[in-house]
């Protein structure tokens, strides 16, 4: 076996890991925010990890990973920000259990133009 199909598998195998751990903290955590942040983190890094094992195999195809990476990298994490912000903004509760929410204090404060 080649050095590149195996480490190709390895990093495949981990960003696969990766994914179902996140959709199990999907489905563990108590609500919406919690669970955006888990399916965020978790599914950015193995999306991430899967594409740069299928490059590291098909190394033809590297180019395109790592522009697929890049976008992933950035688009992931500010649309998941954008839609808990909303969310937050239209009123979806937080679980019992958070013990600070800076947005709300945030909201109280007056706006300075």
């Amino acid at each position: 076996m080649q050095w590149n199909t195996l480490l190709g598998s390895v990093l495949t195998l981990t960003g696969s890991i990766f994914l179902f751990l996140g959709a199990l903290g999907v489905y563990r955590m108590p609500d919406l925010y919690n669970r955006m942040q888990a399916g965020t983190k978790a599914t950015t890094l193995g999306t991430m990890l899967t594409l740069l094992g299928i490059g590291v195999c098909h190394t033809e195809w590297i180019g395109q990973i790592l522009i697929l990476i890049i976008f992933i990298a950035i688009t992931n994490p500010i649309s998941s920000h954008a839609l808990a912000r909303a969310a937050h903004f239209k009123g979806i509760p937080l679980t019992e259990k958070s013990v600070i929410d800076k947005l709300k204090d945030e909201k109280s404060k007056p706006e300075v133009r």
